[in-house]
């Protein structure tokens, strides 16, 4: 029970059991009780008299010289009563407890809107559908970056507080989450409504006989790229004039940059953010400091946007020139092991925890679990199926040295299948793990939750299963099984429902005042 309380309030992990009980709504006994005289850590429980109008002596009924039993504050009238009969307060009072939890509502209808461009079976009108939820995506971002930023201006002290108060503190690292997972769905939706289809870098040079052409710029067909150009990341320029009317346009080159120059800023951020967050946590005085006995999946969040650092290699190398391809799927290969290593030394002790205090009371935070291991499936399959193409423009390039592996090597293509099939093999390894989760996670809220009023940690069960999906759908896609590709159309049907529904709680929570509101929420 204690690790249940506790996880409700993670920040002060050494208040005591009574005081806890109490503020949670439990009430406390009449200050005429013998039982007022007893030690407060043998008190496992209080009772208030149900006659609130009922005049109480001073101070609890303890002599203020009592000191081996001091008094305990008495709880107020009003945390005894529901938020929605409680008197309304400002806006803006409210405003002072919006955190950045508020994050994974963007961080989960951008995911909705991924799955949404990629789930295998398609019907006419799905990728306008998923354009329009990402567009509302971009809406909430904006909102609730205004908000927070609103927040922070109106009451500055709850600016650092958002970054030394552990139970908000692990929520931050979800805004560099929603910014990953609307960086992917700019190159998904550029591929599908701008490019048409298609914003893969190809080229084929004359002068190599063994070349296969794989040209999507027509004009560049019959055309020979130098290193020099290629190595600065755009189209290189043919030795013949080119047709105006096939060259690639200047979006398409601006897009690519942009691309390049948003993964390399985004891994540098997180990569900063992640060491400083686990700083700040290590460091946070004592009696803030986290318990060992509430951990839960949460504590891997300040290393989860470097996780992404490999999704968002994985979405972008494709665009890019051979050189910078190789440098960008090679970032992403070390992000990943590393946020997926840290995730597992945390697991290692949330396992422990389960076994020796039980399930925690927030239990939709159970699916967060799930995220590290799909997420890096996923990755390492969509990194690895880019290889093939830069192998083969590296070799037409006469440029294999750029790889020491390559050097000497008759056959770049069996490399690079051996690649492919190592990440598949890789893949469905860790997708065990992450169903596993899944699985669990689905178990510990089938067998009941002890607090089942609103919390922003119910979209835990989208988010972290976004990666689950995609993951399910690129190894589908990789065994050619069109069961498993079933598989992920229909947890994307299941995705699309429970955002809805969480959707729909979400506001009602709002309006029935059990978050946003005093006591309610991840700086309370």
């Amino acid at each position: 029970m204690n690790s249940d309380v506790q996880d409700h309030h993670p920040s002060v992990p050494h208040e005591s059991h009574a005081a806890r009980v109490r503020g949670t709504g439990h009430q406390s006994i009449p200050s005429n009780s013998t039982a007022s005289t007893v030690n407060e850590s043998m008190v496992p429980f209080k009772l208030e008299p149900t006659d609130t109008t009922t005049t109480r002596p001073p101070n609890g009924g303890l002599d203020d010289t009592d000191t081996d039993n001091p008094r305990l504050p008495e709880p107020s009238v009003l945390e005894r009563v529901p938020t929605i009969l409680q008197p309304s307060i400002p806006w803006r009072k409210r405003l002072m407890h919006f955190t950045f939890a508020w994050y994974t509502v963007t961080l989960s209808t951008s995911g909705i809107s991924l799955v949404l461009a990629t789930t295998p079976h398609r019907f006419r009108g799905l990728s306008t559908i998923g354009l329009v939820i990402f567009l509302l995506d971009l809406l909430f971002f904006l909102v609730i970056t205004g908000s927070i930023t609103l927040r922070f201006v109106l009451y500055e002290l709850t600016f650092r507080r958002a970054f030394t108060r552990p139970n908000e503190a692990l929520f931050v690292p979800t805004f560099f989450l929603s910014i990953a997972a609307i960086l992917c769905n700019v190159a998904e939706y550029a591929r599908i409504f701008i490019f048409d289809d298609d914003i893969s870098y190809r080229f084929n040079t004359s002068h190599s006989s063994t070349s296969t052409s794989h040209s999507v710029v027509p004009w560049l067909s019959n055309s020979t790229l130098t290193n020099s150009t290629l190595s600065s990341g755009l189209v290189g320029t043919p030795s013949e004039e080119p047709d105006d009317s096939s060259a690639p346009s200047a979006s398409l080159t601006s897009f690519r940059t942009f691309l390049c120059i948003a993964f390399w800023l985004f891994s540098a951020v997180t990569f900063l953010a992640s060491v400083i967050q686990y700083h700040l946590l290590f460091t946070v005085k004592a009696e803030r400091r986290l318990s060992l006995t509430t951990i839960t999946p949460a504590w891997v969040l300040p290393i989860f946007p470097v996780m992404l650092i490999g999704t968002l290699a994985g979405s972008f190398s494709k665009t890019q020139d051979p050189e910078s391809a190789i440098g960008i799927i090679c970032a992403g290969l070390a992000a990943q092991g590393l946020g997926l290593l840290v995730s597992f030394f945390f697991f290692s002790s949330y396992l422990s925890r389960l076994m020796a205090f039980g399930l925690p009371a927030q239990r939709p935070g159970m699916f967060i679990a799930v995220g590290p291991p799909s997420f890096t499936g996923a990755a390492v399959i969509s990194m690895a199926s880019d290889i093939p193409r830069v192998f083969d423009q590296l070799r037409q390039l006469q440029d294999t040295s750029q790889i020491t592996i390559l050097t000497g090597v008759g056959s770049t293509d069996t490399l690079a299948a051996g690649v492919k099939l190592s990440a598949i093999w890789l893949g469905v390894f860790l997708w065990g793990l992450g169903f596993w989760f899944f699985v669990s996670a689905v178990a510990g809220i089938v067998a009941g939750m002890p607090d089942k009023k609103f919390h922003l940690s119910w979209w835990s069960i989208v988010f972290p299963n976004v990666g689950f999906t995609i993951a399910s759908i690129k190894i589908g896609q990789g065994l050619g099984s069109e069961g498993v590709l079933w598989m992920g159309s229909g947890l994307t049907v299941a995705l699309v429902l429970a955002w809805a529904f969480i959707g729909y709680r979400c506001v009602r929570a709002v309006v029935r005042r059990e978050i946003v509101w005093p006591g309610h929420d991840e700086d309370s």
